[in-house]
């Protein structure tokens, strides 16, 4: 009785982070389109409008919140995904 209980809350927390690393996968994906290439070829040509716009600093200091917002992110989901990794052992 005690150890089917630890499984089902064991499969309770599996589908708790397997949702968790679906929701961060795609804010993950979108966080890293939304970043500016580092290559100023034809897409710096097209997107250059922005910076003329929003001035000079605001691009790259987006960039850099995004970066670490990028890291962060990613180290979450590397984290849980060797957590799920561990309780479906």
């Amino acid at each position: 009785m005690i150890i089917s209980l630890a499984a089902s809350a064991n499969v309770v927390w599996q589908y708790v982070i397997g949702a968790c690393l679906l929701l961060l996968a795609v804010v993950l994906v979108a966080v890293i389109l939304k970043q500016t290439g580092k290559d100023k070829s034809l897409s710096g040509t097209i997107a250059g409008g922005a910076e003329t716009f929003y001035g000079q600093s605001k691009g790259t200091h987006q960039d850099r919140i995004l970066q670490k917002l990028t890291i962060v992110l990613s180290v979450v989901f590397v984290i849980l995904a060797i957590v799920l990794c561990i309780l479906a052992l």
